[in-house]
């Protein structure tokens, strides 16, 4: 397809009149998902903040790869428009990386985001084979049966717009940890509500009321005795607000009783409890957080919370902008992870001496992980045990070590040679 046919063809879903004069009949619309009846919008505070950034950066670090897988699972990358913009660029305004942790802190925000393909070669209703140039994130504000209606951002009027679009254009992702975040009676809301407590006793120790009760000497019943009481309340304040030292004088015969008491232990240990609560349905741990965690929690903290996150974006990728027929040829979204960050460096040796005897890794395959510069010798590009003599490696079926010439040579070949000679 030349430039011109590409340019004639391309199509964008905020210009497109189709989303915007959208009149079919939709059937009965509400403001929440269509299967919880309710509104998803939910604005974290700073200390849930910290939390959902420190996922949504872990999950933005893992490539995914548009490749094509072969009968022998052999992976060859696509370069396509997909690729591009799940390892370069997502739109005018993100990276890549960037473009995946907001849609992952949004799903935490949200509860259940939407994906849309804002410019694609061609018009994705009259073809399903149409190359993906540009994504965004955006908010799902109504649910219809077959549409929803996404608020998303035009980087071309620079503000914020809503569209109607058909469910099997964008790709609807929704939290897989929703009943711990999201949910009606989650743990998360609880803590939250918790510290939303200790923030207003704290806002009142802070705000100077002293919350006293005063016993006068005599009873308050008829309107006189409610007026000298009034007036005995006022002059009280009145020598506490004007003395140099906060000082006042009562009555002998008066009685004060104070109000205000510090939080009770019991709301303390309910916060405590509920937020280890939150960390293991999470699968976290303090030390994720401050970088002390062992191998063994992060493992966990992996498999547990970022691997069920890559999960369901690459399900509902593959879902949405693949079609049948690609996927029945072998086209599918890989993550990538490198095994060894999480390993300790003094533990990366000991791996590599082992790989590298199993014939796993070559040598410049090793070099690459630990950030050293590629070698130049035949050796380090080909599998085989280095710690084999000569005549091992011979009755070996893989590749023989030629010490002499300081290259590898196939045994058929070397049989060849020493027959020759």
């Amino acid at each position: 397809m030349t430039l011109r046919e590409r340019l004639s063809h391309a199509w964008n879903a905020l210009t497109s009149s189709e989303n915007r004069d959208w009149s079919v009949n939709s059937g009965p619309g509400s403001s929440g998902p269509n299967y919880h009846g309710n509104s998803r919008r939910y604005t974290p505070s700073s200390y849930s903040a910290a939390i959902f950034n420190r996922i949504a950066l872990d999950v933005s670090q893992v490539s995914i790869q548009h490749v094509v897988v072969d009968d022998k699972e052999d992976q060859k990358p696509v370069t396509d428009g997909l690729n591009y913009c799940l390892n370069v660029e997502a739109n005018l305004d993100q990276s890549h990386i960037a473009f995946i942790q907001d849609l992952v802190y949004s799903m935490f925000d949200e509860g259940c985001v939407a994906v849309v393909p804002v410019d694609t070669s061609i018009k994705p209703i009259e073809s399903g084979a149409y190359d993906i140039l540009s994504m965004r994130v955006g908010r799902i504000t109504q649910w219809f049966p077959k549409h929803v209606s996404v608020r998303l951002y035009n980087e071309a009027t620079g503000i914020e717009e809503e569209i109607t679009i058909s469910k099997s254009l964008v790709a609807i992702i929704e939290n897989p940890l929703y009943a711990v975040v999201n949910g009606q009676n989650s743990t998360f809301k609880r803590l939250m509500s918790k510290l939303a407590m200790i923030d207003d006793l704290d806002a009142l120790l802070a705000s100077g009321q002293l919350d006293l009760l005063i016993q006068l000497p005599y009873a308050v019943k008829s309107e006189l005795q409610k007026t000298q009481a009034k007036e005995r309340m006022e002059n009280l304040e009145e020598q506490l607000k004007n003395g140099k030292r906060g000082l006042a004088y009562i009555d002998g015969t008066e009685k004060v009783t104070q109000l205000n008491r510090p939080v009770t232990a019991t709301v303390l240990d309910e916060i405590k409890l509920l937020t280890d609560q939150f960390y293991n349905q999470m699968g976290l741990t303090a030390n994720v957080f401050n970088g002390t965690a062992s191998e063994a929690e992060m493992r966990n903290y992996y498999s547990r919370s970022i691997d069920p996150m890559i999960g369901v974006i690459i399900a509902e990728f593959t879902r949405k902008f693949f079609t049948k027929t690609a996927i029945t040829k072998g086209h599918k979204l890989v993550p990538y992870r490198d095994p060894f960050k999480l390993v300790p460096i003094e533990q990366i040796g000991t791996i590599a001496d082992t790989f590298r005897r199993n014939a796993i890794l070559t040598s410049n395959e090793i070099r690459k992980i630990v950030g050293v510069r590629p070698s130049n010798e035949a050796s380090a590009d080909v599998l085989y045990n280095p710690n084999l003599t000569k005549d091992d490696q011979i009755t070996a079926p893989s590749v023989n070590l030629n010490k002499d010439a300081g290259s590898l040579t196939p045994p058929d070949e070397e049989d060849e040679s020493s027959q020759n000679e």
